[in-house]
């Protein structure tokens, strides 16, 4: 067993690092259990409104930890609980978060690294990042969960090249692909992250919630309608009569 995910609350803003520099922040199956678990706790967290994902010592997460793959890979029964499980639980902790997730993304973007990438919402990179999922190297295709997430995010033509091409795309590509909101040298990506993060704090928390729950529905392929029921409930809240009275005082909102 390698690496571990770290949690760290910082005021209003959530550190999660993805830990195994030995193997660039290759996802062992126990990551992807803590990053569940990280990400199940941060859910039910009411002092925290914005989630900064990063990887340590330099790169991002560089895939998944091929030395645990012969003890679950071969038989359809492992590897279903693998994805099913381990990836998929991890991933969809990340997808149902209320939270704002910015990623601060460096090195090695490989993989399991763009799965995690992709439930991110504001993604910031290094020039010298680089992303692709060459498992076609490795003898198998991309499970069913993570190919929709990754096609889906990435684009169709892009999840084509990394999957079918193995190709890696530098970060003004995935920038010009719209898969980045911001590119930079590397050596600003980590305090460009942080200050996104630490702006998004100020803004509305409860309409953050409500912007993610209707993203995300409409990812999933719901229509407007479906949202309609209680898509206008927040009108007496505190925070929506606070942001409006703060306008009109010409002051900055409290929230």
């Amino acid at each position: 067993m390698s690496g571990h995910v770290r949690l760290k609350i910082d005021g209003a803003v959530a550190r999660v690092t993805l830990s195994n520099p030995a193997k660039f922040n290759a996802m062992s199956r126990a990551m992807w259990r803590e990053l569940r678990q990280v990400f199940t706790e941060l859910q039910q967290r009411t002092d925290v409104r914005v989630v900064l994902v990063a990887g340590e010592g330099g790169h991002f997460c560089a895939g998944g930890d091929i030395a645990e793959y012969s003890d679950f890979r071969f038989h359809p029964g492992g590897l279903r609980d693998f994805h099913e499980n381990d990836v998929w639980g991890g991933l969809s902790a990340m997808l149902a978060c209320d939270l704002p997730i910015v990623a601060q993304i460096e090195g090695n973007c490989m993989g399991a690294g763009v799965e995690i990438a992709c439930c991110g919402d504001i993604r910031v990179a290094g020039q010298g990042a680089r992303f692709g999922a060459p498992i076609a190297k490795l003898g198998f295709p991309m499970a069913p969960r993570e190919a929709e997430l990754v096609a889906r995010e990435v684009g169709l033509a892009t999840a084509r090249q990394m999957l079918l091409e193995a190709a890696v795309l530098d970060a003004p590509t995935m920038l010009v692909r719209g898969f980045l909101q911001t590119v930079l040298h590397d050596a600003d990506v980590a305090t460009e992250a942080l200050q996104r993060a630490q702006r998004m704090t100020r803004l509305a928390p409860q309409a953050a919630r409500l912007n993610k729950l209707a993203l995300r529905a409409l990812a999933g392929g719901q229509g407007a309608e479906a949202l309609l029921p209680t898509a206008y409930d927040y009108a007496d809240s505190p925070e929506h009569r606070e942001g409006i009275a703060a306008f009109l005082a010409k002051r900055p909102p409290n929230f």
